[in-house]
């Protein structure tokens, strides 16, 4: 649920999640107060991100009224700067020891001032929120800087604006530079927003190791439309990009006597691995969690390779497991895991405990009975929401108890479904084992990111990566020993150079590989100049890059310290935090004010575990019951009580955003381009679609006897569309009483994968998901292929040489799906399936009838009778129009 805007409330918003920034304008005309100048500059060098938002604004109206400036940013990231220049006065943000600003920051909230600017605003960021107040005629300018090391997951590196500024705005830029010596592999935009107007404010320029993108659009540009003087602008504009890698020793730069050395070997081969997943189905679990945990589980469970071994245990107030012993990834062992996945149902209580340690002996006993393949690597992935509510319920326990039988052999990940899980408990569990906690959100996408998170951690290349550098040379590093390394990812390390006059910097990286150990080597000249250039860095960017992921670093290790190494871990991460201005757990920004304005606010930075819940609207949850008995009770009404307070006092609580429930079905299989299998092993909860009248399936068949064919369907069930080897092409769908129900695209190059039904489009790209609401404006610009997708719902692929396929869900008479194809010349001559076969050479006799409107054709041997009908053509929205059409019953 969004709060209400307050009166004189004017909003933009900006994001970046590796740079994300959010301004926020409401009521800009009737207040008087005016955005005429917004700017985003962001230089990313060697991953580090700095980014300056600016905000220029004057109050046009005749009487004193206030700005709030809002800015969302990514939870990863750390303010580093913040001011507002009102009357040529500079009001900076001052960086304080946050136990120095407690009391002040207390005495502030017993007088009822909102005296906190940052709050959890998302699943990535949090928003940094100040207001003050402008006199007639005045301006003022807002400038925030924050910083962040972006992480490669998956593949890519991503930076993230969301623009939403509710108001034209005469000069609105945003301006990225990117600056990787190992050179640019791989740069992509995407938008949710995007017109074809504006994409003419979009450029983009590129070389081996730069990139510029500006996106600078005119008032005009920014018009809904030439009466209207509301803004286009609202939705998501995104940047991925990724580095050529190296496998002999990554790569080493060097800037003002610090480095960072970027590590992320990808042509080695995949270790087989060992899994048990251990999976919650206590009664919290009721309704779409646990529908799609079955979903995510079966996806995960058909993507494991034949070389891996698994099992699985579920668990409520007693832990079940599937088998006796890990079972190979056979395609008989993993029907019989699915089939049994399938009919996971939820009750109980949650007993963490025991299900942990029978995962821990049953790896045990595997490895002591040599059951399992020398050199693999073994996983335990827990996926829980809740707290342990049977059995031993202590979490320190439960700690200690799994810590000792682990014992530094296996690595186990913490999936803490919801807001309702102990996620400190869960994210020190994983620490202590070599392993990390992850959050993941109930909402339509739950199944998505269980999958994503599995796909982060599914290739396992590389155990005990050790990274060595000359005692004379370097003076200090951060971490340098990895207990292991996932394909897609990458391991950096950073460090301090002792001033001996060096020449040369080279370094050693130490692991081990499937059954055998490996050594890689590499070296940087000391007196290399790379970054030269100031559109591309900034001051002493390497040294602070050092010390953001010392305290990172130095955040993470204390969640599993105590004592006097917690004590020295925190001094530590203090002082760094306070040296280098940096907004962390352990610091606040004191906001500075106009005398006679509110004068004590300040910025703290929320930590994941005591995050505000963000939980969907109450009043349209699942029953109290399912959330476990007393418990679920307590929580409902807990939950009830809280928005009836938020009701009354909007100004001094979270808010939480409103997810609609949507139960998906089981996604297709990970893109194997001429295998499609659209079967379900989940119940159907998706309404089957009435019969389509209104637009047939049209097959533009350009230089032969018929000029354009019309399709009438007759069977049901999955088929294949079209297949071409030629164009790397693959459409399947799932056909039903006249209409399509789901369809399947998979394009080999760039790699890609759209799932879509009547509610949701799916879009995998190199295995990682993402979803988009149809009607949802898209604009993604990949090599070689443009996706867009426009607000009538109309989803469009297409690029040079490339034939155009195009989707639109219907609604009349019931929900379905229409395939449209364009640019059909280029299909190959190898084109096959149900409607590609009609791409072979077409052999037509003449027409016969009184009226000429029956004639026979041939393909591949097989002979069509077609009669010439009145169709009615897609033209956009439910409008059509009439066309006379060769039509042939499939």
């Amino acid at each position: 649920m969004k709060s209400p805007a307050p009166a004189h409330m004017w909003s933009i918003v900006l994001v970046l999640p590796s740079l994300l920034a959010v301004l926020q304008t409401t009521t800009a005309k009737k207040n008087g107060i005016d955005i005429y100048s917004l700017t985003v500059d962001s230089q990313v060098s060697s991953r580090f991100a700095h980014t300056v938002v600016t905000s220029r604004v004057v109050n046009r109206a005749n009487s004193a009224q206030e700005a709030t400036f809002q800015i969302e940013l990514p939870r990863k990231a750390f303010i580093t700067n913040f001011s507002m220049v009102i009357d040529g006065v500079t009001y900076p943000g001052i960086v304080q020891d946050k136990a120095a600003a407690q009391e002040q920051y207390s005495a502030a909230v017993r007088r009822g001032e909102s005296a906190g600017l940052v709050k959890t605003a998302g699943r990535q960021t949090e928003k940094f929120e100040v207001s003050v107040t402008v006199a007639p005629n005045a301006k003022i300018t807002f400038e925030l800087v924050y910083q962040e090391l972006l992480r490669r997951r998956l593949g890519t590196y991503e930076l993230l604006l969301k623009v939403k500024p509710q108001q034209l705005v005469k000069h609105l830029q945003m301006d990225i530079h990117i600056f990787e010596p190992q050179g640019i592999r791989l740069l992509e935009t995407e938008s949710t927003f995007m017109t074809q107007e504006l994409a003419d404010a979009l450029t983009t320029s590129q070389n081996k190791t730069k990139a510029h993108i500006r996106f600078k659009p005119t008032l005009s540009q920014q018009q809904k439309s030439q009466n209207e003087q509301d803004t286009v602008l609202d939705g998501d504009f995104i940047v991925r990009y990724d580095v050529e890698q190296s496998d002999s020793g990554g790569s080493i730069q060097i800037e003002n006597g610090y480095f960072v050395h970027h590590f992320a070997p990808e042509s080695l081969p995949t270790m087989p691995k060992n899994v048990i997943f251990v999976i919650d189905k206590s009664g919290s679990m009721s309704g779409r969690k646990i529908q799609q945990t079955r979903e995510a589980l079966i996806k995960i469970l058909n993507d494991l390779s034949p070389k891996d071994h698994f099992n699985l245990i579920v668990f409520d107030w007693k832990a079940t497991q599937w088998t006796q012993s890990l079972m190979e990834a056979s395609e008989e062992n993993l029907k019989r895991a699915t089939e049994y996945a399938s009919k996971i149902h939820a009750h109980g209580g949650t007993n963490i405990n025991d299900a942990m340690l029978l995962a821990v002996k049953m790896l045990d006993s595997s490895n002591q009975a040599e059951l399992l393949p020398k050199g693999s690597v073994s996983l335990i992935i827990l996926l829980t929401d809740g707290e342990p509510t049977e059995g031993e319920t202590n979490p320190a326990n439960i700690q200690r108890n799994v810590q000792e039988a682990i014992n530094n052999q296996y690595s186990l990940f913490c999936l803490g479904f919801g807001f309702d899980v102990h996620y400190s408990f869960l994210e020190k569990l994983a620490q202590d084992n070599g392993g990390l906690a992850r959050r993941i959100y109930e909402d339509s996408d739950s199944a998505l990111q269980l999958q994503d998170f599995y796909h982060e951690v599914a290739n396992p290349l590389l155990l005990s990566v050790a990274f060595e550098y000359p005692s004379d040379a370097v003076e200090v590093v951060t971490q340098d020993n990895f207990r292991h390394h996932f394909k897609g990812s990458e391991m950096v390390v950073a460090g301090k150079l002792q001033d001996q006059g060096l020449d040369v910097l080279s370094a050693k990286i130490s692991g081990q590989m499937h059954k055998q150990n490996i050594t890689f080597q590499t070296e940087a000249s000391i007196a290399q100049k790379d970054f030269q250039s100031p559109k591309y860095i900034f001051h002493n960017f390497m040294e602070r890059l050092w010390a953001l992921l010392t305290i990172h670093q130095q955040l993470e290790q204390m969640v599993s310290a105590s004592g006097d190494e917690l004590k020295a871990l925190e001094s530590q991460a203090l002082n760094l935090s306070l040296k280098y201005n940096f907004v962390t757990p352990l610091t606040h920004m004191v906001v500075t004010k106009p005398e006679g304005q509110e004068q004590f606010q300040v910025a703290g930075k929320p930590v994941e575990a005591e995050l505000p819940q963000e939980l969907p609207e109450i009043l349209e949850m699942r029953e109290p019951w399912r959330y476990g008995g007393a418990l679920g009770l307590y929580n409902l009404l807990h939950s009830i009580l809280h928005i009836q307070v938020e009701r009354e006092s909007p100004a001094t609580v979270t808010h939480y955003s409103t997810h609609n429930a949507l139960f998906p079905r089981k996604e297709l299989p990970e893109p194997r381009l001429f295998l499609p299998s659209l079967e379900s092993t989940i119940p159907d909860v998706l309404p089957h679609p009435a019969h389509f009248q209104a637009f047939p399936i049209i097959l533009p068949l350009p230089g032969s006897c018929v000029g354009q064919l019309c399709v009438d369907i007759q069977s049901r069930g999955t088929m294949k569309l079209f297949e071409d080897p030629g164009q790397g092409l693959l459409v399947a769908g799932d056909y039903e009483k006249g209409g399509f129900s789901r369809i399947k695209v998979n394009i080999q190059e760039p790699h890609l994968h759209i799932y879509a039904t009547p509610e949701r489009l799916v879009v995998t790209r190199d295995r990682k998901n993402s979803e988009y609401k149809w009607k949802q404006t898209l604009f993604f610009v990949l090599p070689g292929l443009k996706i867009t997708m426009d607000k009538m719902g109309l989803f469009r692929l297409s690029g040079p040489d490339r034939v155009n396929i195009a989707l639109v869900p219907m609604d009349e008479p019931q929900k379905g799906l229409m395939l449209l194809v364009d640019d059909t010349q280029h299909f190959s001559n190898r084109t096959d399936g149900e409607l590609g076969r009609f791409y072979q050479d077409i052999i037509c006799d003449p027409p016969v009838g009184s009226d000429d409107t029956i004639r026979t054709f041939r393909v591949q041997g097989t002979q069509y009778s077609t009669t010439k009908q009145l169709k009615l053509k897609y033209q956009g929205g439910s409008n059509g129009t009439d066309i006379s059409c060769w039509t042939v019953k499939i």
